[in-house]
């Protein structure tokens, strides 16, 4: 039966839509490179995404996922990784398996609408939604430049839930990562994690979802349409 009866349910990107790791790492290391710094590489950067480009490279730079940067080598860093990802923000992203299946379905139930909302900035955002054909598949899009404030911070949830029209309890988010789960709780959203994202190596299962699935498949047994 299901457990969900939603108006309307937001969807993160990096991790949850789109496995955007092998173009994040690429930067990075063509990144490192440029600098004169040692490679990171993919199963590092799979640690340190999920909180934008920023933190992205702050991590990068200093190989850890909490430590400051020197802000002069993090300026430099920044602008380099900008550059790069802006020509590699879709060469190696792919959908996960059954994200179309999962969209599909969510777009028969009628009353219900879809958004996006994403730590990543609209620049790279959009680019990465229309390479991969699903640009058209949200009402609405909101990014982490897009508002103030982004996740696990509750202002782009409840931003996206306004411009719709729907009431936060008649809302769902449909992610991968804590910033999602306390962004969810923060905003009275229910919340819903997928087991496969970037959650800097932590079983999300710890941050207490509402529901965990392996696949965008398992949306149909678990959410009803009004």
């Amino acid at each position: 039966m299901a457990q969900f009866q939603p108006k309307l349910v937001l969807i993160d990107l990096d991790g949850t839509l789109v496995d955007s790791v092998p173009d994040l790492s690429y930067s990075v290391d063509q990144t490192m490179l440029a600098l004169g710094l040692p490679l990171r590489g993919e199963a590092a950067v799979r640690t340190w995404v999920g909180n934008g480009v920023q933190t992205l490279v702050e991590r990068a730079l200093t190989n850890t996922l909490d430590q400051p940067a020197d802000p002069a080598a993090f300026e430099q860093a920044l602008a380099i990784f900008m550059a790069i990802y802006a020509e590699n923000t879709s060469q190696r992203s792919r959908l996960y398996p059954g994200v179309v299946e999962g969209l599909d379905f969510l777009q028969s139930c009628k009353a219900l609408k879809v958004a996006c909302v994403t730590n990543k900035a609209a620049q790279f955002t959009h680019k990465l939604l229309r390479d991969l054909g699903i640009f058209e598949r949200f009402a609405l899009i909101v990014s982490g430049d897009t508002l103030s404030e982004k996740k696990p911070h509750p202002l782009p949830l409840l931003y996206a839930a306004e411009q719709l029209g729907v009431e936060p309890t008649d809302s769902l988010m449909l992610g991968d990562s804590k910033s999602d789960v306390k962004a969810a709780r923060a905003a009275g959203f229910k919340i819903i994690t997928v087991s496969y994202g970037y959650n800097h190596g932590e079983d999300i299962r710890d941050y207490h979802p509402d529901a965990v699935i392996d696949s965008f498949q398992e949306l149909t047994t678990l959410i009803q349409c009004a």
